[in-house]
């Protein structure tokens, strides 16, 4: 008899296997697509004859806003995550309650209150509309607004194309959030089935998991099942949460670094952290619940250019689940906040 155990393993080793088999022969990683390809049924340059403009204004727009607040930063990246991962990538995230949809996916527990950006999206938005009218979907725009701000927060270490031709969804439900988004208490098992359901291998899974360099996150979010209750957290780091966070009562909900060393950069860090057990999450700490993990996460932290290569096409794999590219699955919004 099979235990539930010997399954997650098997699980685990053959998301790894299809994600090494992705790397190619050779022995290299995966590259992001260049000018003219096309990934899923999008292309980078999309916007190279509808609106040539585009990318540009929507990184200047980032790049001030992340300049002047880098959570903000931070939130755009795990704004295209939660976007993503309810609907595909459709910018569904940012449609607001109506009276025929009083609870759309923004007022979700996973999103509100503590997802940030959407007001650099309006800000990216206006400004492309007024260079092309109708032209850009909100979409595309939550995609390169993630890649604009992953540049930012990692000084140009992480600066990669990002294939565009996404199309809005006109759907949006805060009860379908909880189904696709893995919460923070997720173990090992749990995650590798969370990103498989949207086609990302353990491997994808591991190198996201990186944007835990950045941002903050509310104390409710861990302190029950890591600071309050047994854990493998460094008592040193736990004894400084502690400080930070009430434990019981009191003081609201207050938000601490996810990374206390390099809180506002993009880099590797976190995987050093994982390793030294100084990090928030139990799902963070899970990757280091099995010899493979263990081992993505060990190159991830030593190995120069090992994860910022593993992260940018990560994050363009992610940008392509379940996108809608036909007139029939979606629209190019006036405005990303209601369909029109």
């Amino acid at each position: 008899m099979v235990t539930k155990e010997a399954a997650c393993v098997v699980l685990l080793l053959l998301a790894a296997a299809t994600t090494c088999q992705a790397a190619g022969a050779g022995g290299g990683y995966y590259v992001p697509p260049g000018p003219g390809s096309t990934t899923y049924g999008l292309k980078v340059g999309y916007y190279r004859d509808k609106c040539p403009p585009a990318e540009a204004i929507v990184r200047r727009v980032v790049r001030d806003a992340v300049r002047l607040d880098p959570g903000v930063g931070a939130g755009l990246i795990r704004m295209l995550f939660h976007d993503c991962f309810v609907e595909g990538c459709d910018a569904s995230v940012l449609l607001d309650p109506t009276p025929a949809n009083p609870q759309p996916e923004k007022l979700a527990a996973p999103n509100n209150p503590s997802l940030r950006g959407f007001e650099v999206i309006d800000a990216a938005k206006a400004a492309v509309e007024r260079a092309c009218p109708g032209a850009v979907s909100c979409a595309d725009i939550v995609a390169f607004a993630a890649r604009d701000a992953s540049a930012v927060l990692s000084r140009r270490g992480l600066d990669f194309d990002m294939p565009a031709g996404r199309l809005d969804g006109r759907v949006s439900s805060a009860s379908r959030t909880l189904g696709f988004l893995p919460p923070p208490t997720f173990g090992l098992s749990q995650l590798v089935q969370s990103f498989a359901a949207k086609g990302l291998g353990v491997e994808d899974m591991v190198a996201l998991s990186g944007a835990h360099t950045v941002g903050r996150s509310h104390c409710s979010s861990f302190v029950p099942d890591r600071i309050a209750a047994p854990s493998d957290i460094n008592a040193s780091f736990a004894a400084s949460l502690r400080g930070q966070c009430p434990v019981s009562g009191g003081n609201g909900d207050p938000t601490v670094a996810q990374d206390a060393v390099t809180p506002d950069v993009l880099d590797n860090q976190y995987y050093k952290n994982v390793l030294a057990h100084r990090v928030l999450f139990t799902s963070d700490a899970s990757l280091l619940t099995s010899p493979a993990t263990a081992k993505m996460v060990s190159d991830n932290a030593n190995i120069p250019g090992w994860w910022e290569n593993r992260f940018k096409a990560a994050m363009v794999k992610m940008a392509s689940v379940d996108v809608k590219t036909s007139n029939q699955q979606g629209e190019v919004r006036r405005n990303c906040r209601a369909v029109n």
